[in-house]
């Protein structure tokens, strides 16, 4: 009987830990709780490599050696398995590239509505040259306080907005921000009137008034929470429908990590056409939410994702404005247009 139970329990955990570990290949990544549990990479590789401690010491007792012996393996190869996940991600960069005459700058940051301040936003855009914006969470009236800031520190901004007035507070509305240096935009109706847009928090689809340069993004889906599974599931196949085109920038709170994109990349993009800069460039395992966990502990659910009409030259998730308000991380990538 303990033999048995004891097979039990190794069956089991090694099926955990195998799930856990390449939830894609089980197609459970946005199955609750699976999709809640993965989007912390970092601490379930902390937790296998406790683990493995433990049944280490466990492993001394001759009476639960050989499942204290299954339980270590399968710690080390799930915690090592996630640690070259990570680590092939990108744990972290110092700097951005120089900025070339043809780069751009994106920057993403859910500002947690009056959590963080105009003043401070905008600060931190000029400081990073930002030549696009998004800001979920935050009110056309705070982002037209960010570009008339942007523009008195000699970089100017239009801002273009999306609002969901069924959703509360500042939640409800998404701002993006675009240099003049791009050209004219607006914000395509049905992301303004909300027939076509993420479910409950929206998203902000703008195109360029003259027909060139990139269809520009700024995204926000729903949390994974259990009564949103759906809409959850759903935003993140609208945002992959938006990287149709061959020239689309795509940037905001996705509220997903790259573990949950499993199936929805076509032509070798991640999601829809497009991938993801900061995985590209050496930050994609770096954690953009929450602030209250250090960044590889964390789940980086903020992304800027591109088609194949840019090249990702740099990326930087910025802790240093963790004491602003907002329990999200800014993520600011470099992009330059792809050679043809």
């Amino acid at each position: 009987m303990r033999r048995a139970l004891g097979i039990l329990v190794a069956v089991i955990w090694i099926a955990a830990v195998a799930v856990i570990t390449v939830p894609d290949f089980f197609r459970v990544e946005r199955l609750t709780p699976i999709a809640q549990i993965i989007a912390f990479r970092g601490v379930i590789v902390l937790a296998l490599a406790a683990v493995a401690i433990l049944a280490l010491f466990a492993s001394f007792a001759r009476s639960i050696r050989p499942l204290a012996v299954t339980i270590l393996i399968v710690a080390v190869v799930g915690a090592a398995a996630g640690g070259a996940t990570m680590v092939n991600r990108g744990i972290g960069t110092d700097s951005l590239p120089a900025k070339t005459d043809e780069a751009i700058r994106v920057m993403t940051w859910n500002t947690a509505g009056p959590a963080t301040s105009a003043d401070e936003i905008a600060r931190l855009a000029v400081a990073m040259d930002a030549d696009i914006v998004a800001l979920p969470e935050t009110t056309i009236e705070t982002g037209e306080q960010v570009a008339i800031e942007m523009r008195e520190l000699g970089h100017p901004m239009w801002a273009h907005h999306a609002k969901d007035p069924s959703t509360p507070w500042d939640a409800g509305s998404t701002t993006l921000l675009i240099t003049p240096d791009l050209g004219d935009y607006a914000v395509i109706e049905s992301s303004v009137e909300g027939t076509s847009t993420t479910s409950t928090v929206p998203s902000a689809v703008a195109m360029p008034v003259s027909g060139a340069g990139p269809i520009v993004v700024a995204a926000h889906a729903v949390a994974p929470r259990a009564d949103y599974m759906d809409d959850w599931r759903a935003d993140l196949r609208w945002l992959g429908d938006q990287c149709a085109a061959d020239n689309v920038i795509m940037a905001g709170d996705f509220n997903a990590t790259l573990d949950h994109f499993g199936g929805l990349g076509v032509d070798g993009g991640e999601l829809g056409r497009c991938r993801d800069a900061a995985a590209a460039s050496g930050t994609g395992a770096v954690g953009t939410w929450s602030t209250a966990w250090p960044p590889l502990l964390g789940t980086p659910i903020d992304h800027v994702m591109t088609t194949d009409a840019w090249t990702v030259t740099g990326s930087l998730v910025l802790s240093s404005v963790d004491g602003s308000g907002s329990d999200h991380r800014p993520l600011v990538v470099q992009l330059e247009p792809a050679t043809p």
